[in-house]
């Protein structure tokens, strides 16, 4: 049996579980899953390399929500989460590594970071992803926060990296207004960069979108990587409606009218 201490569990009787673990046999579970996504898929160049797990100093700071599948025992899905008071003690967000982010932390509210988000490949157009966002906003409105906010990133094609193309294909109403605006630390090279969309928005970056999330500004080009990241921030209280009733169907059935209060 595994051996879990879960903050958030949704539908146990499933076989997609969805929980934050605190278990380190599961914690591992992940940090291999992850790097078997951005190591083995991806190309990046991790610091843990050598050990065949993707581990970084954000992980002993933050909470660890995994999809868990009962029929094969194994992790599927993973997000890590960091909140304000997490990222004091760490002494910065992740994605402060990558942005600029005065002008969003001044915004009054409560900051929930979400980081190293995947999905394990045999398990991709599955309902991990939506199982994994079910779990994320019902932890962010039990926890009070009032934004999620965290990297999407975006591999290149053959010709490089589509910085305009996917900027086209943002809606008006997804791109943050000036106040809200980021600076990447890094701008994506322009030797690099291409106008042909060859690899198409990614499906992490396509549910922020669909969420009501606002992409800040510019991209960072992170080499370690090899992609490049948008900055995104999802204010929870502009969630729209219809993807909210979709994915707190069973925080509703649990809690009642007391989701109504929280949202």
């Amino acid at each position: 049996m595994k051996n879990i201490d879960a903050a958030v569990q949704i539908k146990p009787a499933r076989r997609l579980e969805c929980f934050v673990t605190r278990s380190e046999e599961l914690i591992r579970q992940a940090q291999v899953l992850r790097y078997r996504v951005f190591a083995g898929e991806m190309g990046a160049r991790l610091k843990s390399a050598s050990e065949g797990i993707d581990h970084d100093e954000v992980d002993d700071y933050c909470e660890h929500l995994v999809v868990f599948d009962n029929v094969t025992h194994k992790i599927v899905g993973y997000t890590r989460l960091l909140n304000q008071y997490q990222a004091q003690r760490l002494g910065r967000f992740y994605s402060e590594s990558e942005f600029d982010l005065d002008q969003v932390l001044t915004l009054p509210g409560r900051f929930l970071e979400i980081g190293r988000t995947c999905v394990d490949p045999d398990y991709r157009g599955s309902a991990v992803l939506t199982t994994l966002w079910t779990g994320l906003v019902q932890y962010a409105l039990e926890g009070g926060f009032n934004y999620l906010l965290g990297c999407a990133s975006i591999t290149p094609g053959p010709s490089g990296f589509a910085v305009d193309a996917v900027y086209r294909s943002i809606d008006a109403r997804n791109k943050a207004p000036a106040s809200m605006q980021v600076m990447p630390s890094v701008p994506v090279p322009a030797h690099l960069r291409c106008k042909r969309d060859e690899s198409g928005i990614p499906p992490l970056l396509k549910a922020y979108l669909r969420f009501g999330a606002l992409v800040c500004g510019e991209p960072c080009w992170d080499e370690d990587f090899n992609c490049m990241d948008l900055f995104v921030l999802l204010p929870l209280d502009q969630l729209q409606e219809r993807y909210s009733k979709h994915y707190m169907r069973d925080y509703q059935e649990t809690h009642g009218d007391r989701c109504a209060a929280v949202l």
